[in-house]
């Protein structure tokens, strides 16, 4: 019953916002740091995707850390959006009167971005994993040789364009979000939102930059 209660409040939903996305980002940024092992060879990389699926061995079997860790994040992306969507109904029943001559505070403006931004992320996101992990929409695929799918994923210009778009989002919300999550879980002061809003900002970029490093590899010719 407190869990349930808990959830149906608007500070439960916001908690598990800010958890399930703090979550997340910490998977984003341990994924971007991997994925710069590109740019140490097929090898190199190929062998980092194969020992991914061997993590936790002998306790765990083959894949099942891969599988436990899916399982967690679709979880969490899954309360994430569920409470965003109501918390998203909530303000706008609250605020049944549109703002006069359609102008919105600041603050209303950042959760119009979030929200759309999200949108655009869950997209991307199913298109991403289509495409690079379960190789469905790339001619390309290989398993076990994610090395090989990339670089000709990112030699096609609009594969590109949406992969940068995608990040970039990403990025955005990271900058917003993280804020916003340590708010939620009163961690920010004014005498620690400075520093506060400067972490996400640089989280935000290290991710984003991190990730945009591969299709500009590839582009340029350093991951070939």
């Amino acid at each position: 019953m407190a869990v349930r209660a808990l959830w149906d409040s608007t500070i439960g939903k916001k908690t598990v916002m800010a958890v399930t996305g703090l979550m997340m980002v910490a998977f984003l940024f341990l994924h971007m740091l991997g994925n710069l092992k590109i740019f140490f060879g097929a090898t190199d990389f190929n062998a980092y995707a194969a020992w991914l699926r061997t993590i936790g061995e002998p306790f765990l079997h083959f894949t099942w850390y891969l599988w436990i860790q899916r399982v967690v994040l679709a979880v969490a992306l899954v309360l994430h959006i569920v409470s965003a969507w109501q918390l998203s109904r909530r303000d706008r029943r609250a605020r049944p009167v549109k703002y006069a001559h359609g102008l919105r505070p600041q603050a209303s403006f950042a959760t119009h971005t979030m929200r759309w931004g999200g949108v655009i992320i869950a997209v991307f996101l199913i298109w991403h994993l289509l495409d690079l992990t379960v190789g469905a929409v790339n001619p390309n695929f290989v398993p076990g040789k994610p090395y090989q799918a990339v670089v000709a994923d990112f030699q096609v210009w609009w594969i590109n364009i949406v992969y940068i778009i995608g990040v970039v989002m990403v990025g955005l919300h990271i900058n917003h979000g993280f804020w916003s999550a340590a708010q939620t879980l009163g961690v920010n002061r004014p005498v620690r939102d400075v520093a506060i809003r400067a972490t996400g900002t640089t989280v935000a970029l290290l991710i984003t930059l991190g990730f945009l490093t591969v299709p500009i590899g590839v582009m340029t010719g350093l991951v070939h």
